[in-house]
């Protein structure tokens, strides 16, 4: 019997959310809060995988995209004031597609220089634009500075969050299973003979760059209409290393493996909360948990000594065979 295509997956998935929508509102404004963040660490997890797992760059400026389609999108909304119902709607729809456009098209500004540049140099200099889009906001007034942007409309709901995850994983994974997108994986297994063999790896290295960036806006423009509060502060240096980890745990190139990390490792540090409160735990175990962000470092220590490789990576290797 034949496999169903990702397509019809993709159609399978938005209509399974359409039916879940109205569920989510059960859940409450907690779990709601970590199922949309789920959503949102998805979309940053795979974009970042395209460039850093299967294009074969280093990035540490994944933050910075977002934050360009968080701010983007809420200043447009803002702008709009933030109307209800059907406009307000089309109004977010059309706001995260622009903020998701000036996120890729920095990431096009940014990668046409830098992106000839390798390994440790390409880390570097993400990083120099990733706190070059934070010190940018932070003195920028028509977009809060230093306090923050407040009065954005909580546009992101359930089914928005987990389409756009869902839309994420399908354009990444359409994208290198085609013919076209060989040339990410000939670029990452050995650079020099894919440019002996004709490919432009600099296009490839841009486009995989681009899409991973207009992504990540996408996703601060989720978070921003979610939260309804967004700080410079949030889209760190930190923060940016948040994804990286996800990447490199859930296996660079494995497309399973990464989005079971991030799952992992958003829900990871509410489990430790909810741990260190409970009652029936010994004093001295919850005095160890209480400092969960302690615990959940050696966790992913622990994880990483027994799996380097990543959770599954044996996945990505299995991909790529002929």
């Amino acid at each position: 019997m034949k496999k169903p295509g990702p397509n019809l997956v993709f159609l399978l998935v938005l209509a399974g959310l359409a039916v879940l929508a109205p569920v989510a509102g059960w859940f409450g404004p907690y779990v709601l809060d970590i199922l949309v963040g789920i959503a949102i660490n998805l979309i940053l997890a795979v974009s970042l995988n395209l460039i850093n797992g299967y294009t074969g760059q280093f990035s540490l400026g994944h933050a910075g995209f977002m934050a360009v389609g968080a701010y983007g999108s809420a200043w447009l909304t803002l702008q709009a004031g933030t109307p209800a119902g059907v406009a307000g709607t089309a109004v977010f729809v059309g706001a995260l597609l622009a903020g998701s456009l000036c996120a890729g098209l920095v990431g096009l500004a940014v990668g046409v220089p830098s992106l000839r540049l390798r390994g440790d140099y390409l880390a570097i200099v993400t990083l120099g634009f990733n706190e070059i889009i934070k010190g940018a906001v932070q003195n920028a007034e028509p977009l809060g500075a230093q306090r923050g942007l407040t009065g954005i409309g909580q546009y992101t709901g359930f089914f928005s969050a987990f389409a756009g995850a869902a839309l994420a994983i399908l354009v990444v994974h359409n994208l290198v299973q085609s013919t076209y997108g060989r040339g990410f994986l000939a670029t990452h297994d050995d650079e020099i003979a894919a440019e002996s063999s004709g490919l432009d790896t600099t296009r490839y290295k841009i486009v995989a760059f681009a899409t991973g960036a207009f992504f990540a806006g996408l996703a601060g423009g989720l978070y921003a209409h979610f939260k309804q509060f967004i700080h410079p502060e949030a889209f760190g240096f930190m923060r940016s290393i948040d994804i990286v980890v996800m990447v490199i745990l859930g296996g660079m190139g494995s497309m399973v493996g990464v989005c079971c990390a991030a799952v992992l490792l958003t829900v990871l540090p509410e489990l430790l909360r909810a741990l260190a409160g409970w009652e029936g735990l010994p004093d001295v175990l919850r005095d160890f948990v209480s400092n969960r962000m302690i615990l959940y470092s050696v966790l992913l220590i622990i994880l990483m000594i027994a799996r380097p490789q990543g959770l599954l990576a044996f996945r990505a290797k299995k991909r790529v065979t002929p």
